[in-house]
């Protein structure tokens, strides 16, 4: 493969975009690039700082003086400000806040335009809610992984236990699909299908289906 083939997996919270990202990028020796934890790092350090999700002026000029670098590895680390983050930004109030500032124009226009400058330097797996759709439009392969909201619920859930935290799933799965609403609904870079992106519906498939999957369609074209 070219260094420069752009792959955008976008899709909702919980759907597994992440883990098959990585190992998509993996087994295809691409960058693999987690925007979703540019946004968390955000949200971490507003809550840290006290600023409100509904101060977008404040929350913008604050994404303009954080450094946030994604540095690969069989784990990928998020550094912001040259702190380690990485496990930090998948806290529940992170994950609970990050939409409400994720839908902010101004914040969005910093860290897309900095995930723009990362594809460019190389061949990239990317995901997020809007890399085909906005992101990187002209990316070579797009596709939109979902689940059912009780699907992403359980895996959650999951996640969070062998952390420690005891999750009710049924208030989770209505966390889900009230971010989800959200997401989908907001004005700048709503949450959608690329027009040209493959929907896989990961409900009930193991994560080395999917990335099979999505390995084929690509190594097809070669």
């Amino acid at each position: 493969m070219s260094n420069h083939k752009t792959i955008a997996i976008d899709g909702p919270a919980g759907a597994g975009k992440s883990t098959v990202a990585r190992m998509v990028a993996q087994k295809l020796g691409l960058l693999y690039i987690d925007t979703g934890a540019m946004y968390r790092a955000i949200t971490l350090k507003a809550l840290r700082e006290g600023i409100r999700t509904d101060n977008p002026a404040a929350l913008t000029e604050l994404a303009g003086r954080t450094n946030v670098e994604l540095v690969a590895g069989s784990k990928q680390q998020v550094i912001m400000d040259g702190e380690d983050v990485t496990e930090a930004v998948r806290y529940p109030e992170v994950c609970l806040n990050v939409s409400k500032i994720a839908q902010i124009s101004g914040v969005r226009a910093i860290l897309v335009e900095q995930q723009r400058r990362l594809a460019e330097k190389s061949g990239v797996v990317m995901d997020g809610r809007d890399i085909g759709t906005v992101v990187l439009p002209r990316a070579n392969y797009k596709f939109f992984l979902t689940a059912s909201p009780e699907e992403r619920a359980r895996r959650r859930a999951s996640e969070l236990a062998t952390k420690g935290y005891t999750i009710d799933i049924e208030k989770l799965t209505r966390e889900i699909q009230e971010r989800d609403y959200t997401d989908s609904h907001r004005a700048v870079s709503p949450l959608v299908p690329a027009a040209d992106a493959i929907v896989i519906d990961s409900s009930g498939l193991g994560i080395e289906s999917v990335v099979n999957m999505m390995i084929d369609l690509v190594e097809k074209d070669k």
